[in-house]
This record gives C-alpha cells, structure tokens and sequence, in this order.
C-alpha cells in the first residue's frame, strides 16, 4: 500500500516534543483498513517514508482519529524543512 499527499509540519510541545505531518483523512480512511493486518500493538503501522530525497522507517501514530507521520530531526535537517513548512509526504507500508 502506497500513499502520497502534501502536509503542514506541526510541533508537538508535550512531554517528548516531536515535528509530525497529519495524514489527510482520506488516506487514514486506507490505513485504517489496512492496520489490522499490519499493525504491532497501540495502532502504530510500520512504514518507509520519503520527503524530497530523504527516506526512512518509521511508524505512523493513530492521534485523534487520524495518523500523524513523525519526522525525525535528521530528516529536518537533511531537508531544511521546519514547522510550517507543507512538504510532500510519500508512504509505503511494511507489511
């Protein structure tokens, strides 16, 4: 299963502060179909993301009825990319 769509970044201030971009609802509609075979445990899906020329591994969080891609400060920094920015996002699942 693959997806592509474009996303804000957006910065989470919690207690583990963390940059994510929201999977738009149409795409979580998919996922959500599809986690059951491929999740392993709390609704994380284990996927191969890919912004600009910067891939990596990594699993999608469920949040609020949707799934929030976290982007790794490596993956930032590789990209010059910052919260704001509308980036566009590529998915593979692993299965």
């Amino acid at each position: 299963m693959h997806l592509e769509f474009s996303g804000e970044i957006w910065y989470w201030r919690g207690p583990a502060p963390f940059y994510f971009v929201t999977v738009p609802d149409a795409g979580c509609a998919e996922l959500e179909a599809a986690s059951s075979a491929v999740t392993y445990g709390w609704g994380m899906i284990p996927v191969s993301a890919r912004i600009g020329g910067t891939e990596w591994a990594t699993s999608l969080w469920p949040k609020d009825g949707a799934y929030i891609v976290p982007l790794k400060a490596a993956v930032r920094k590789a990209e010059k990319i910052d919260e704001g920015d509308t980036v566009a996002v590529r998915l593979s699942v692993a299965v």
